[in-house]
């Protein structure tokens, strides 16, 4: 017996609202660390997700047996490079570039792309590179340095001494 086209769509959507519902929120928090916003206010990070969850569904029919996570978090770092990458060299000194928060702040959108997805996400350096179009030796470089920067963030201006006084003798 064919299967009509209505009970095929919602087979389909059915499958992608459990796909969601399962891998939503972790993608929503790779998400959040990528763009370094507030879990509680992260407009970016949505509107990624949202975006690479569009496109996931778009394909659904064709991922006959791969991985829609692997899909999703393809998407989910393509369009967050293109767009941070893009977004940061037009504008100079860092202008109109949003707020960041939390751990991940300090880093530049390519060290946050490239640690969150070899440590948070666990992906081999070797796939990281081919996805961003890196060689393998820079991507180990820029997640070395980010991981430094994350260890041993760097120092501030020294604390103003307060009730110090100087004599000159």
């Amino acid at each position: 017996m064919r299967e009509t086209r209505a009970v095929r769509d919602a087979r389909r959507a059915r499958e992608f609202e459990a796909f969601v519902a399962g891998a939503g929120g972790r993608l929503l928090h790779t998400a959040t660390l990528l763009t370094a916003e507030s879990d509680r206010d992260n407009p970016r990070a949505r509107r990624l997700l949202t975006l690479a969850l569009a496109h996931t569904y778009a394909c659904w029919d064709r991922l006959r047996g791969e991985d829609p996570y692997h899909h999703a978090r393809v998407r989910l770092a393509l369009r967050f490079a293109h767009g941070a990458w893009h977004r940061y060299a037009v504008l100079p000194f860092g202008r109109g570039r949003p707020s960041a928060v939390g751990p991940l702040a300090g880093l530049t959108p390519r060290e946050r792309l490239i640690l969150v997805l070899r440590l948070y996400e666990g992906v081999a350096e070797e796939q990281v590179a081919a996805l961003l179009g890196l060689p393998g030796e820079h991507v180990r470089a820029v997640c070395d340095r980010a991981t430094a920067t994350l260890l041993h963030p760097p120092r501030g201006p020294a604390p103003a001494r307060v009730g110090a006084e100087v004599t000159v003798s």
